[in-house]
């Protein structure tokens, strides 16, 4: 199914690169706990570093994660439509072995809930980077719901999934239940409440 949603829209998904189990089993030391960096509602994720030496963050979908399939395809088709310096970048994606992993750029400061949350982390921030993580978190939203080539609704925005580069600068993440509108659509019908 994955594999034919994939093929529908080769032209759009060429920018993802589909990588292998074996090449993502390599990257993480076999997903080892060494390389978890943290678990979410869609399962765990890990640090990887493939072959060409790019860091990465591998998000596995696990078995009995209540998201599944459709946020998978959600994140997938997302990320093919969107780009922007303040939106995370996804690299890749595995569908092989009944696996189901994205394969992001990696955030080395993690998330931002860390240092809003955490006093020694938070005080290791000046009033000046805090007004720029802010401004960079606004502009990612307003290209979603202005500048993008759909309106988008992010429905999960919340420190956990503001990501944070090498300089800080801010990246929002997680577009798995995300809801996309059309320019002529005011409001849309959602089934399930969502978030956390």
């Amino acid at each position: 199914m994955i594999e034919t949603m994939m093929n529908k829209g080769k032209s759009s998904y060429h920018k993802h690169q589909v990588i292998s189990f074996a090449d993502i089993r390599e990257a993480t030391n076999s997903f080892s706990e060494e390389n978890k960096l943290g678990e979410g509602g869609y399962g765990p994720v890990y640090k990887g570093k493939l072959s060409n030496g790019q860091e990465v963050a591998v998000k596995r979908l696990a078995l009995s994660s209540k998201q599944g399939i459709e946020e998978f395809k959600n994140e997938v088709t997302f990320a093919t439509k969107l780009q922007h310096v303040n939106l995370v970048k996804l690299l890749g994606f595995c569908t092989e072995r009944e696996e189901k992993m994205l394969i992001y750029e990696y955030m080395p400061n993690k998330s931002l809930d860390l240092y809003l949350f955490d006093p020694s982390r938070r005080s290791m921030l000046n009033w000046e980077k805090w007004i720029d993580i802010i401004e960079g978190i606004i502009q990612g939203l307003l290209y979603l719901q202005e500048y993008s080539r759909l309106t988008i609704v992010h429905r999960d925005l919340k420190a956990s999934n503001i990501l944070l580069d090498a300089d800080m600068k801010p990246k929002i993440s997680d577009f798995g239940i995300a809801k996309s509108f059309e320019s002529n659509e005011t409001e849309a019908s959602t089934e399930r409440i969502v978030g956390t």
